[in-house]
């Protein structure tokens, strides 16, 4: 009766341990093919086609640990390892308690994974209007509409053809400010459009004091970026740097590797408008953040600034 009682106790005691380390070896592995698909195929871009691989590989993966672990539990309460039968038993047992488990796994996954993307999404909002509001502050600021009507008014006593095509552009300007509220990314070709016509009013206000220089291949209007970024880019520029007729604001915009690069060359200000500037360019970072895993690029050496922003292929995504 001892030894029985010894050898039941054995058998118990091995077959609880194979259970505890089985789970545990599952819920191990799974946790690490999460992790890597997350990063590879998330759920918010890749849903149905990260459904059928996590749950095949991870059905695979568990079933894989499951008979090793059963083999491995057999030899050791006997000699013998197992049979056909008892192989298809365990399948069959292993998929009756993986299947639930999985699905319960996933449907929190899922729910995790929503609320992160309405946080984000309610940020990324936040951000947006943040960015139109201080841009439409900055337009409609009295001494912008002051120097521009200005402008205008001289233009019309001066040329009238000047000043109704000046008239177009100044409409043009706010239409696609107003128009930007409604668009989380624009084309490049959509971007640099509107640029032109902000460009025609800084010219004809700052003459040759500001000279700008665009190089973009065709290929590249086709990706995407965030509205009015050129146009808070520009406006940095020459809110921050000293314009003279010696030496004039020079703005180079140019495109490469999917990365649309803003320089200009450096002549600061003494006065203290740093924090406007890295809010500005905080603000650019942050909507980016939603959009693509690239970093926005910021170089500043003696001579120049320069500022690269990744474009967002949404075919590639």
């Amino acid at each position: 009766m001892t030894l029985y009682a010894t050898n039941a106790d054995r058998e118990l005691y091995l077959t609880a341990s194979w259970v505890v380390i089985t789970l545990i070896l599952v819920w191990i592995s799974n946790h690490f093919l999460t992790r890597k698909l997350d990063k590879s195929m998330p759920w918010l871009e890749h849903g149905n086609k990260r459904f059928y691989w996590q749950l095949g590989v991870g059905i695979l993966l568990s079933l894989i640990i499951i008979n090793l672990s059963y083999f491995i539990l057999k030899l050791g309460l006997t000699t013998d390892p197992p049979n056909e039968a008892q192989i298809v038993s365990m399948n069959i047992l292993g998929l009756l308690v993986l299947l639930p488990t999985i699905s319960i796994n996933f449907g929190i996954q899922f729910l995790s994974n929503w609320k992160t993307a309405q946080v984000n999404s309610e940020t990324f909002q936040k951000e947006t209007i943040r960015a139109e509001l201080t841009t439409l502050k900055n337009h409609l600021d009295p001494h912008f509409l002051f120097n521009n009507l200005n402008i205008l008014s001289s233009l019309i006593s001066v040329d009238t053809e000047l000043s109704q095509t000046y008239l177009e552009k100044f409409a043009d300007v706010y239409r696609n400010i107003l128009k930007s509220s409604k668009e989380e990314l624009v084309t490049l070709n959509e971007e640099l459009r509107f640029i032109a016509s902000y460009l025609y009013l800084l010219e004809i206000r700052f003459e040759d004091t500001i000279q700008t220089f665009i190089d973009i291949e065709s290929k590249s209007h086709t990706l995407y970026l965030p509205p009015l970024t050129l146009q808070m880019l520009i406006e940095n520029a020459i809110k921050h740097n000293i314009i003279s007729e010696v030496k004039p604001l020079k703005i180079h915009i140019s495109c490469q590797n999917g990365y649309l690069t803003i320089k200009n060359n450096l002549r600061e200000k003494r006065v203290e408008t740093r924090n406007s500037g890295k809010t500005g360019l905080d603000n650019i970072k942050k909507r980016y953040s939603y959009f693509t895993d690239k970093e926005v690029q910021v170089f500043k050496n003696p001579d120049n600034f320069i500022v690269k922003i990744p474009l967002v292929d949404l075919e590639a995504q």
